[in-house]
């Protein structure tokens, strides 16, 4: 199974998504930004990855040459992410359902619990060309 990695740049933390050509999230994870290339490593020790997706905005320049430094072998596609931030709040929502008194919030208002990087990387290989 050759999966997609998709990767949301940061500089304090980044979202990091295994997913499947079938859209089947494998594993998902924000991460502090010192810890990326040791959980990559991780990840790539178990699965085979056939490409990286990253969003092109937040210091992805940097983090494009510290990756190819690192990960030679696994081709970069650099994808668009605008809005992505706002698309993964509500799939957040979509993943992660409300339950009790703060299902009646309406979903606009509401605000995710935890940081949702991982999910703007699930995102990211969605928006991309050749992934699923």
């Amino acid at each position: 199974m050759v999966l997609v990695l998709g990767f949301d740049p940061g500089r304090d933390k980044c979202g990091l998504a295994l997913v499947e050509t079938t859209g089947e999230i494998i594993e998902q994870q924000v991460v502090n930004s010192e810890e990326v290339i040791s959980t990559l490593n991780n990840w790539l020790s178990r699965y085979v990855v056939g490409k990286m997706v990253m969003g092109n905005q937040t210091t992805a320049s940097q983090w494009k040459e510290k990756l190819t430094a690192s990960f030679a072998t696994i081709p970069i596609e650099m994808v668009d992410e605008r809005n992505s931030s706002l698309e993964a709040r509500d799939r957040y929502w979509e993943l992660y359902p409300a339950r009790g008194l703060s299902a009646l919030i309406p979903k606009g208002m509401r605000l995710p619990p935890r940081p949702i990087d991982d999910i703007v990387a699930i995102i990211l290989v969605e928006r991309s060309r050749d992934a699923i």
